[in-house]
Formats: structure tokens, sequence, C-alpha cells
């Protein structure tokens, strides 16, 4: 009898063990691994210009770097500076272009032609910028504009702060909006930029929002969608149909999705400890980024923050890999791009 619940005992112990094993893998807290090294303050400006806030980073068709930064400050309204910047992987600024049109850059993506899509989100003082998508070529000519520069709104002719874009590859246009937390929505548009519908609204169940703040594909086409202030992925399919909900990527700012189907995620808000602005933010958390399988939503490898435990600095908050593996991040406190260098075997 007494071997008999020894035995017991030590099969609830073990399963007890593996069920948190297999749980701490899935939130991706500490079961995993960090393959990388930083390289902080990556990207060489101009001589004279400092690194402004930035939350906008991709990859170029050949491989390059695109950044949208804010000008040097937090914002580029009253700059006559270029916030989109082309750098090569070793951090050479090639061109920039888009002074006086962009008042707080916050979104990027590249369409399968090259051309760079910045969704700004509007700043204090901007009269004819933000609340806006905007299409340039790689040169940096306007090409289309979504919303209305200037003025917020509803679709189909207005946005409110918009956090993202992405284009498909049927060229169809994915917009998140807005950062503000005044709405809550996906707003989907045609390769021409007709009004196609919108889904999503203010809560905190399944096709609801807090915050949408990023938008990523992956190769079945389906959307995530990073639901930052409800701490979560929102999976759909492209006619907004409702898939899944995924906590175990923590509380997401930035989404990327690579040709493998590998799922960077930036968190750049979870923090031990409050927040100055809106208290806790995903208690038991911290802030970096989290690698895994958009396949299999499995947590892979966990790159952390130099400053996870600073109150009010955010980690990465933008996130792009380039061919090599090499994890690029955009951060908005530290005003700064990191580049996260896998080691090689």
């Amino acid at each position: 009898m007494k071997s008999w619940k020894r035995a017991g005992s030590a099969f609830v112990v073990l399963t007890a063990i593996a069920i948190l094993g297999a749980s701490t893998e899935l939130l991706g807290q500490s079961v995993t691994t960090n393959p990388f090294r930083p390289v902080y303050g990556w990207g060489e400006l101009p001589e004279g210009r400092e690194w402004g806030s930035t939350s906008a980073v991709e990859i170029a068709l050949d491989g390059n770097i695109w950044v949208a930064e804010r000008c040097g400050a937090n914002t580029c309204v009253g700059s006559d500076l270029d916030p989109v910047l082309l750098f090569d992987k070793e951090g050479n600024l090639l061109r920039s272009f888009g002074a006086g049109l962009i008042a707080w850059p916050h979104g990027i993506d590249v369409d399968h032609e090259g051309n760079v899509w910045i969704a700004d989100a509007w700043a204090t003082g901007a009269e004819d910028t933000g609340h806006a998508v905007l299409k340039f070529s790689p040169e940096g000519e306007l090409l289309m504009t979504i919303g209305t520069p200037g003025v917020a709104g509803d679709p189909p002719d207005r946005l409110t702060r918009p956090s993202d874009v992405l284009v498909a590859p049927n060229g169809q246009i994915y917009v998140v909006d807005s950062h503000d937390r005044t709405v809550a929505r996906v707003i989907r548009y045609a390769a021409d930029g007709a009004y196609m519908e919108t889904w999503g609204e203010l809560g905190y169940g399944p096709k609801q929002f807090r915050d949408p703040h990023a938008l990523a594909m992956d190769s079945q086409g389906r959307i995530f969608v990073g639901d930052r202030y409800n701490n979560r992925i929102q999976i759909f399919d492209q006619e907004g149909e409702f898939l899944a909900i995924w906590t175990q990527f923590g509380r997401p700012s930035g989404i990327y999705i690579d040709a493998n189907d590998m799922i960077y995620v930036a968190d750049s808000e979870s923090s031990p400890a409050p927040n100055e602005f809106t208290g806790q933010r995903n208690a038991g958390w911290e802030k970096g980024i989290r690698i895994g399988d958009a396949s299999t939503g499995w947590v892979h490898h966990f790159l952390p923050d130099d400053l996870a435990n600073v109150n009010g600095f955010s980690g990465p908050e933008g996130v792009a890999v380039d061919s090599d593996g090499n994890v690029y991040g955009a951060e908005v406190s530290q005003r700064r791009m990191t580049k996260w260098v896998r080691f090689r075997r």
C-alpha cells in the first residue's frame, strides 16, 4: 500500500513537472535559448545627425535594410530630415527620402515590387501629415496615399493613427488602426487602394482588439495581428475569419515571419515593474524578442532586452530578419537600432 502511494505520488510529481515544462516552453518564459549576440547602435547616420525613436524596420528585396525613424526625436513634425533610410547589412547608409511627408512613422512593409509602405500614425502639431498610409517607390516617389493626411476618421476615406501596414502577395493591403486605442480594427483595401472591408472592434474577445499594433502573414496566407494591450496575437484568414489566439509570444509590438515560417515577435512593453504610464504591463514577462514556429506556435529562442528591468524604457518594437538570419530590432525609448547576429556553428 505504501509502495503504491509512493509510486502514485511520484507519478503525480513527474506529471506536474512534465506539464510545467510544457507550459513554460509554450509560454516562452524559461525553456528557450539565445543563439545571438547583440550589436547595439547599428546603423551609421550622416555626421551631425542622431537617431530618433524608431519602431519600423523591414528588409528590401535586394537584402538591404529599410528603417523609418522619427527625425532625431520622437516626431518629424517641423523637421526637414528624411525619415525613411536604406542601409546595407553592415549599417552603411545608402539613401533616404520622405522629408515633410511623414509625421510619425510607425509601421513599414515592402511589397513584391520593392515599394516601401509607411504607416504614419500622426503626431501633435501635424496638420497635413499623419492618419495615413503612404506607398513610395524604392527611390522615394510617392505613389499612393490611403486615408486623408492630417485628418482622423473612419474608412473608406480616413484612418485614425494607423500602426502598421501589410501588403499581401495578391497586392491587397491590410492596415491596423488605431495607435491611440480610440478604435480597434483591421481594414482591407484592394491593390489599387479601393476600400474593401473592415473587421474588429474594441474589446477582449476574439476579433476584438486593444491597440492592434502589428501585422504579418505566413506561407499559408494567414494574417497575424499583434493585439498589444490584450497581450496576445490573433490569427485570421484573409477575409477576416477568426482562427486562433496565441499568448505565448508575450506582449506583441512587432511581428515578422520569414520564408521558412519562423516567427519573430518584438515585446517592447512587458515589465516586471509597474509602468509609469499604464501600471503593470503583462506581469511575469520580460521585454525582448521571441522566436518560434509560425506553424506550430512553439517558442524556441528569447533575445532579452539589455534594459528589461529599467522602468520607462521600451525594448525592441519593430523587428525584421535578413537573409543571413540576423535580427534587427527598432527601439523607441533607446532611440537606436540593434542588430542581433546569429552565432555560426
